[in-house]
């Protein structure tokens, strides 16, 4: 199987000791691509980077994620707007709002993804998002956005069946995390899953974070990319179809998505 992980933190300090056996084993694993996420301008560069190191693994994304929205200054957006040019990038984001933490102040968050969403329409990239507790008022700011950009993906989804069909129909993208394994926290998106359109779906790990709750034996550590095909089986399971044909399906729409080629030599 030919699988690209849309969303993963490689430059989280949990991989600083060994990134070389990590992709190594997410290659192995049948992860041909992925795409470093951006969360603060700091992490975007670092993403640029060491995308550059290993361009036919690597792709990433430039954003300023919600909970480090009240750094965001003047001179922010032509610092991202710069960072997004870079050959590398092939999103614009982690970007959006969480009102479910709340680490930075609600009016900070929205100035930050408003300014954001408009660096994605001017370079026309694609967006790449984050809701939490904060879907009407994401709607509000997005919806007026979409006609001017390429394309969005909603990462993470974690939602409810109407705030899914909410984002269907501003014709976003969607992507799946290990968060479907988890019998608890991801019985309603078991049950909705199957509502996502194949040219509409999209697989991540979000690396370090969610590991896959019913992984056996389970990840002493972390999440990884060589866990991506975990996901696909229950995405797979719980939409009933065959999960070679799903990988097929997913991959050539994360690859039209990003603008990427597939990778003959994987």
């Amino acid at each position: 199987m030919n699988l690209v992980d849309i969303g993963l933190n490689l430059t989280h300090r949990s991989f600083t000791s060994d990134l070389p056996q990590v992709l190594d084993r997410a290659h192995q694993a049948g992860v041909i691509h992925m795409v470093v996420t951006g969360t603060s301008l700091r992490a975007s560069r670092s993403g640029v980077a060491l995308a550059k190191e290993h361009p036919d693994l690597l792709s990433a994304t430039a954003g300023v994620h919600p909970h480090d929205a009240k750094h965001w200054n003047e001179s922010s957006a032509a610092e991202l707007y710069a960072l997004a040019k870079c050959p590398p990038v092939v999103a614009v984001g982690e970007c959006g709002l969480d009102f479910d933490r709340d680490f930075s102040p609600r009016a900070d968050q929205e100035r930050c993804f408003e300014a954001q969403l408009e660096v994605a329409a001017e370079l026309g990239l694609p967006v790449f998002l984050h809701e939490r507790r904060a879907h009407e008022r994401f709607i509000e700011i997005l919806r007026p956005f979409r006609p001017q950009l390429s394309d969005v993906v909603v990462h993470c989804f974690t939602g409810s069946r109407r705030e899914l069909r909410s984002y269907l129909d501003l014709d976003a993208h969607i992507g799946i995390t290990g968060w479907i394994c988890d019998e608890r926290r991801g019985a309603d998106l078991q049950r909705i899953v199957g509502d996502i359109p194949p040219e509409r779906l999209m697989l991540e790990t979000d690396a370090p974070f969610l590991t896959p709750r019913d992984l056996k034996p389970k990840p002493p550590r972390r999440n990884e990319p060589a866990f991506l095909p975990h996901i696909l089986q229950a995405v797979a399971r719980y939409r009933g179809e065959d999960p070679a044909t799903l990988a097929e399906a997913v991959a050539a729409t994360t690859c039209r998505f990003f603008g990427l080629e597939m990778y003959e030599k994987s």
